[in-house]
């Protein structure tokens, strides 16, 4: 049985500990429910703690639920503003930050999850937490990536295109490709999410990428070729796990 957590317990370092996993199990439980659907007596039971000392932190289920939403939305700026600031090349960075995109979306289900509900929960009407990440989280990461963009091509590494357009050409593919696989599936009569589809497509991303956005379209290739070579694969078995217990 799991140990609970008592108040009385709670050193500073444990508190943060505590409250990390009190995040983590919410992660999980919003994601796979909803924030109408989720119970607290199992985000309280998975983490390891009693139901008072999760009221004791976040006061209330919407409260936890937007604190969730913000840990988890924070883990993705900070990984993709980490792509931003390497010392390479505006082409190179855009290249590096559309994989980084496409992994993201394949390691951190929930998030994805969270973000669906959000955008459902925005179009009905309901006052959500999607206007808050987009200021706090969402609103940097496209500045960023349009500064980013504008100056690969003032830089002349970039075609003179529209910075919105070449966002949309690398971020959209990937957000398109993993909504409508069902659609693919019943069309092109193959599993998107198999493990060699997704080898597949995240190769082709990058290596497409580097010839449609570059001047120089072996310099693009050049570049695609590095970066694939250098960044380490997701777990793609990991995912497929995942998505079958959505099934």
């Amino acid at each position: 049985m799991t140990k609970r957590t008592d108040l009385r317990q709670e050193s500073p370092d444990r508190a943060a500990e505590t409250r990390a996993r009190i995040l983590d199990a919410a992660l999980r439980e919003f994601s796979a429910n909803g924030l109408a659907g989720a119970r607290t007596e199992q985000i309280a039971t998975a983490a390891g703690v009693n139901k008072a000392l999760l009221y004791y932190y976040f006061e209330s289920k919407e409260k936890l639920y937007i604190a969730t939403l913000e840990a988890a939305a924070l883990r993705v700026r900070e990984s993709a503003m980490a792509v931003f600031a390497l010392e390479a090349s505006p082409g190179e960075r855009v290249l590096r930050a559309v994989l980084n995109h496409f992994d993201r979306i394949l390691t951190q289900r929930e998030f994805q999850s969270l973000m669906q509900q959000e955008m459902i929960r925005l179009h009905k009407g309901e006052q959500g937490a999607l206007l808050i990440l987009v200021e706090r989280i969402f609103g940097p990461l496209q500045q960023a990536f349009q500064t980013m963009v504008r100056e690969g091509i003032a830089s002349g590494e970039l075609i003179d295109g529209d910075w919105l357009q070449i966002m949309l050409i690398g971020l959209g593919a990937n957000v398109f490709y993993f909504l409508s696989a069902p659609v693919w599936s019943l069309t092109l009569h193959f599993d998107p999410l198999s493990v060699q589809s997704l080898r597949t497509r995240r190769v082709a991303l990058v290596e497409t990428l580097g010839q449609a956005i570059f001047r120089d379209r072996r310099h693009g290739a050049s570049l695609a070729r590095k970066v694939l070579a250098d960044t380490p694969e997701p777990r793609f078995s990991d995912f497929k796990k995942i998505e079958g217990k959505k099934q």
